[in-house]
């Protein structure tokens, strides 16, 4: 495997002028979006239903591949250009079908959101080899259709922009036991490698695809109270200080249009033109999290070392059987 040595971008802000409280509409004022095509997974619930919004009012034509298609087509059916698609992303034979669908049309890509994700599940196994499910949909499904998709990618020049969280700051990948196999199951460490796993695929796709005019970026939206949570107790989401003991949610959780900014700012401000491979959150690029820091501020260094999201693709092909870099 082979890609390009062009210097990286830098892992610090660049004074975008945007903040934890700037929305979609803040982000793309200004901006024109007809003529493109973007792919949002799970577009049609939470911060993907905002981030399709987003796009398409800017004039985009943006494809939902959905796990629910009955639901997505109730959610988006308001909302001009928009087409929902049959997409589980924790069966990759249904990865595969959505992509030669999509790949019959002919069309080219612009603009990849994986925003699709499930968050601090019960232990539940998925596919034939009994992967663990939150490594499984949150980073192998979309691993899968982004090499799958990446013709039509890279004939756009596309942006790819890998949803992650805070919750990278968990966990680094777990090497010798990604799938959870031996011992005790933790819902969070696997949420908190699931992230990791996003942030390193944006790092490596970046290095394999710049040359191509494609560019990836991860992010952290914030904490927004979505569907995303439905696994997680009220006891618990009271105890984490979510929510109130009368339900009523914390002053620094942002809005879903809050929420949604850092991901639509990352697939469009020309304030990233030519820049790749970052962390994101809060509408800039972010700082590197400080060795210690318990702040859960910026992005830890496990996450965005080259070697390490090398590595990570590797295994993550040979898992998949997929690699549109062979």
């Amino acid at each position: 495997m082979t890609y390009t040595t062009t210097t990286t971008t830098p892992q610090h802000k660049i004074g975008s002028g945007f903040g934890a409280r700037s929305t979609t509409e803040d982000v793309l004022r200004g901006t024109d979006l007809t003529g493109k095509l973007a792919v949002v997974t799970g577009g049609y619930v939470g911060l993907g239903l905002e981030t399709t919004r987003a796009l398409a009012g800017a004039g985009a034509r943006v494809v939902v591949p959905a796990r629910r298609r009955d639901v997505a087509e109730k959610a988006v059916g308001g909302i001009e250009g928009v087409e929902v698609d049959q997409l589980d992303l924790a069966d990759l034979g249904s990865v595969r079908d959505f992509a030669e669908r999509f790949l019959a049309s002919g069309r080219d890509i612009d603009i990849v959101v994986n925003n699709a994700g499930i968050m601090a599940c019960p232990e539940t196994r998925v596919g034939p080899a009994g992967w663990e499910a939150q490594f499984a949909t949150n980073h192998l499904g979309h691993f899968a259709l982004v090499n799958r998709l990446w013709a039509p990618i890279a004939r756009g020049g596309a942006r790819v922009v890998s949803v992650s969280s805070r919750g990278h700051h968990l966990s680094d990948i777990r090497w010798d036991d990604i799938h959870f196999e031996g011992g005790t199951y933790d819902k969070w460490a696997a949420y908190g490698q699931a992230k990791t796993a996003n942030v390193l695929f944006a790092v490596h796709l970046d290095a394999l695809g710049r040359e191509s005019g494609v560019r990836a970026f991860s992010l952290h939206p914030g904490e927004i109270l979505t569907e995303l949570v439905r696994h997680t107790p009220r006891e618990e989401m009271i105890e984490r200080g979510w929510i109130d003991e009368n339900g009523n949610v914390s002053d620094s959780f942002k809005t879903p249009q809050q929420g949604a900014a850092t991901q639509v700012w990352a697939a469009t401000s020309r304030q990233l033109d030519g820049m790749g491979g970052v962390y994101c959150e809060d509408c800039d690029i972010a700082e590197p999290a400080p060795p210690g820091d318990d702040a859960w501020a910026g992005v830890r260094a496990y996450a965005t070392d080259p070697a390490q999201a090398a590595r990570l693709w590797a295994v993550s092909a040979g898992l998949t059987g997929v690699n549109a870099f062979q």
